[in-house]
């Protein structure tokens, strides 16, 4: 079992940054994949970015790409999420997820993931 904790979120500014972390405990000797999803009041869970175990794979949603960066430190057990330019459409309730990676393939589904944090609220006023 794997738990995660995600933390850094808060209310910003548009065009403001935020840097949320995701804190990973338990079996996490084990490569895994990390990623963020998103859930905006009366919407679905979707998609925000992924990275693969060694850091050299990372996927974005297209309405992120190019403001949003994920990363990871493994010998902390901790991944992040750098947001910048952030727009009232970023508000939402971040989460943070892993699964074990057991090949070259980064999961952008929800059904991709065993483990899954709490979630942290980020809004964004305009």
């Amino acid at each position: 079992q794997v738990q995660l904790e995600e933390s850094g979120g808060g209310l910003v500014q548009a065009g403001g940054s935020l840097r949320l972390a995701c804190a990973a405990s338990g079996r996490t000797f084990s490569p895994y994949v990390t990623a963020w999803f998103r859930q905006a009041p009366g919407k679905e869970r979707e998609f925000v970015a992924a990275i693969s175990w060694s850091g050299g794979n990372t996927y974005y949603a297209d309405n992120v790409k190019g403001r949003f960066t994920i990363s990871r430190d493994n010998a902390k057990n901790t991944g992040y999420l750098q947001m910048i330019s952030l727009k009232p459409e970023d508000t939402a309730v971040y989460y943070c997820a892993a699964s074990p990676q057991y090949s070259d393939y980064v999961g952008r589904n929800l059904y991709d993931y065993t483990y899954w944090g709490q979630g942290t609220q980020v809004t964004v006023s305009s």
